[in-house]
């Protein structure tokens, strides 16, 4: 039991178990206030492009109203009578949150990727060769370790 103890304990504080309990509760913070940008802020525009329609309270009847009552006019109230509804307003305002979390981390994720620029690594001179036997020599090398023939002074390329 000890043994099992142990390695839960390793488990749990891991680095990686930490790193993504941030991330989930970063992650819930971050939905809300992009729920928030969606509720608040664009769909009051949808609303004034549709005619000032609810778009998440837009919905179908699908059960018939009984003979001689008026049509609900809200989910809710169709919910109270036991009239069954096709809520598809609620559906696009949950794609339209969806595609601006996306469009968010998207934007995010590419500003840390810019921030973290890999440099790229310098390419590999090319080696020294004696122009006598073609080993490879020092860059500093005033005679051929391999030939013993005396070298030109060498200037690298810039």
């Amino acid at each position: 039991m000890s043994k099992f103890i142990k390695e839960f304990k390793e488990f749990a504080v891991k680095g990686n178990v930490v790193d993504m309990a941030v991330g989930v509760i970063i992650g819930g913070a971050f939905g809300k206030i992009v729920t928030s940008v969606v509720n608040d802020l664009f769909m009051p525009i949808i609303g004034l492009v549709t005619g000032g329609a609810n778009v998440s309270g837009m919905f179908a009847l699908l059960g018939k109203v009984p003979e001689g009552e008026i049509a609900p006019k809200s989910i809710e109230e169709a919910a109270e009578r036991g009239i069954a509804t096709f809520n598809y307003g609620n559906f696009i305002q949950t794609v339209i949150d969806f595609i601006l979390v996306a469009l968010c981390i998207f934007l995010v994720i590419k500003a840390i990727n810019k921030m973290k620029k890999k440099e790229e690594p310098a390419p590999e001179k090319e080696a020294r060769k004696c122009p006598f036997c073609c080993s490879e020599i020092a860059d500093d090398a005033t005679r051929c370790p391999h030939c013993t023939s005396e070298l030109p002074k060498y200037e690298p390329a810039k």
